[in-house]
């Protein structure tokens, strides 16, 4: 399932370029064309999932997969011994910018947030 109008959805039809750095049957990862830290890298599902609470029962193996990719992602950056941070995004509220849901895995230097 996909959107015809979402840039992710986009980016994983080819249409739109990306720095692509990981993929699978479920999943693309690219880096963020904003970064915030030297490694700033969107995990997001080849399916079109509009926010966490949009998540099914049917979804749980997209779910993994995704912290799965985490892993792989933080060893090839090599931040997996420094540490990272992960960040989902969901709502408007929650600062959701794009509507098709992704994990965000930041790292590579330490950050400064509120919440510690």
């Amino acid at each position: 399932m996909t959107d015809p109008d979402c840039i992710f959805c986009k980016i994983i039809a080819g249409e739109l370029p990306s720095d692509t750095v990981y993929e699978d049957d479920l999943l693309i990862a690219f880096r963020d064309i904003n970064p915030v830290a030297p490694t700033h890298i969107l995990i997001v599902p080849r399916k079109h999932i509009v926010d966490n609470n949009a998540f099914s029962d049917e979804d749980a193996v997209i779910a993994g997969a995704m912290f799965l990719a985490v892993s792989k992602l933080a060893e090839s950056e090599a931040i997996q011994d420094s540490g990272y941070r992960l960040i989902m995004n969901t709502g408007p509220d929650g600062r959701q910018e794009v509507p098709h849901m992704h994990l965000h895995l930041i790292g590579g230097k330490q950050m400064q947030h509120p919440m510690g």
